[in-house]
């Protein structure tokens, strides 16, 4: 039994897939001898013929790839796509570490530990690119003498 016509009128009277067309064995004799457009809309309203339902994705495998990387799993360099500073721009860097420094020298100036020429003088380096992070700009800080060990 021959059935490709009828399934293809089907699918178009149906607006689904030639291959969700589900036929009704029982009813075969019905849905052979049913040649015209007509004839199959008939046979789908009496439900000899009727779309199944779709399939959808499973969403397990995404779901557990998302709990994966919230826990900071698969960020290794196999992961990685783009250049070195795509993911952290430069400029972001810089600006994470400018405001850092910047904010560390108006605490010193403001609680009195330096002066206003030495938050000028160390305001400029900082801008200058000359301290990594803040514990670097202590550390010159300590060397120079001009905070104690302790704060």
């Amino acid at each position: 039994m021959d059935l490709k016509n009828q399934r293809r009128m089907a699918s178009e009277l149906l607006g689904c897939g030639y291959n969700r067309v589900w036929i009704d064995p029982n009813r075969m004799e019905d849905v052979v001898s049913a040649i015209t457009r007509n004839n199959v809309r008939v046979l789908i309203n009496a439900g000899a013929i009727r779309a199944m339902p779709k399939k959808g994705i499973s969403s397990g495998r995404r779901k557990h790839q998302k709990g994966q990387k919230a826990k900071g799993r698969q960020r290794g360099p196999g992961s990685r796509k783009g250049a070195k500073y795509a993911r952290t721009p430069r400029k972001k860097e810089w600006m994470k570490r400018i405001r850092a420094l910047r904010a560390r020298l108006k605490e010193l100036r403001g609680n009195g530990t330096i002066d206003t020429r030495t938050y000028r003088k160390y305001y400029l380096q900082a801008k200058g690119g000359m301290f990594k992070n803040r514990a670097h700009l202590d550390t010159q800080l300590r060397i120079h003498g001009i905070i104690k060990e302790e704060e």
